[in-house]
């Protein structure tokens, strides 16, 4: 489907995207990467720059005018720069609102001036906030409990619509905690920097026993890329699939491995208390697969496996 496509792909230096770009390029196709490098990585950039099918802008996707420049002549967009920090809208509440639902207009706006058919979308499974129902459907209701999912929702709302008026082809991925080889941020290099500063003492946030779903990066990647090939039913043109595993993990359980890994002994827990680790955050995450599965995919890589993964990435790269 990508082999000698142009490819825009937002936040390319970034921890999901640049894998992204590892696969399409492995496929043959033309990149045209972006990112604002407000958080991307650029030991990632430098690395892809040796690619002769790699070009990379610093660009920020607020600037209008100049994404629909960039993207013209692209036959495709894999739309996933987003404020990656969940946490953040508490104290600014218009990066949200930047750099997920504007940005994404912008996207779309560059899509239908350069008559782009093909989109890619990041979403979250903050989108479903409060929930009842574990595991939680596509079609579940939503009630939104952080600026960053009520973004994310805002985004998806806006691709929808624009597919409908000018028939993109749009697949938008709802995705647990993405774990993985250059993984950036999260409860999981969380608790590694806690203890590596100090060795005999970690603090958890809430009580330990939040019950959380983590998928595997290249399980991630292998999602999107099905799913974007999968055949839309008639009339319609945008799909939405959750991304993730059939089972979760408690938040104490994740930080027995990360101990072990780390080879550390007599490690004392702190718990600050309460069922969710701050503001916005939910005690369960679990989304249910059934939709994509029935197309044909499913994760390889199981949760534990996953973050012992990303555990020895971290100490193997010296990430401190």
């Amino acid at each position: 489907m990508f082999e000698n496509k142009a490819v825009v792909v937002t936040g390319a230096a970034g921890f999901i995207a640049s894998h992204v770009v590892d696969e399409l390029l492995s496929k043959g196709s033309q990149i045209i990467a972006i990112d604002n490098m407000r958080t991307g990585q650029p030991k990632i950039v430098q690395e892809h720059k040796k690619h002769k099918n790699y070009k990379f802008v610093k660009e920020d996707l607020l600037h209008r005018d100049k994404i629909i420049s960039l993207c013209k002549g692209a036959d495709f967009i894999f739309h996933l720069a987003a404020n990656a920090d969940i946490r953040g809208g508490i104290k600014d509440t218009q990066i949200d609102l930047e750099q997920n639902v504007i940005a994404t207009h912008n996207v779309l706006e560059a899509m239908r001036i350069n008559d782009i058919k093909g989109l890619v979308f990041s979403s979250s499974a903050a989108v479903y906030g409060t929930q009842k129902t574990f595991p939680t459907p596509e079609d579940a209701p939503k009630v939104q409990t952080s600026l960053y999912g009520a973004s994310k929702l805002a985004a998806e709302s806006l691709i929808e619509a624009y597919s409908e008026y000018y028939g993109t082809q749009s697949s938008i991925y709802r995705f647990v905690s993405v774990v993985g080889e250059r993984y950036p941020h999260g409860v999981v290099i969380d608790f590694y920097r806690k203890l590596r500063k100090d060795p005999k003492n970690l603090e958890i946030l809430g009580d330990g026993k939040q019950k959380k779903s983590f998928m595997y990066i290249k399980d991630c990647v292998a999602g999107m890329m099905f799913g974007a090939s999968a055949a839309k039913p008639a009339g319609q043109s945008s799909q939405v699939f959750n991304l993730g595993q059939n089972y979760t993990i408690e938040i104490t359980k994740v930080a027995d491995m990360i101990v072990e890994e780390m080879n550390l002994t007599n490690v004392k827990y702190h718990y600050t208390g309460g069922s969710v680790g701050w503001v916005g955050d939910q005690p369960i995450v679990h989304l249910s697969t059934k939709k994509i599965e029935a197309l044909g995919w499913s994760p390889k890589t199981k949760i534990e496996d996953g973050i012992r993964k990303t555990i020895r990435y971290l100490i193997d790269n010296g990430v401190a």
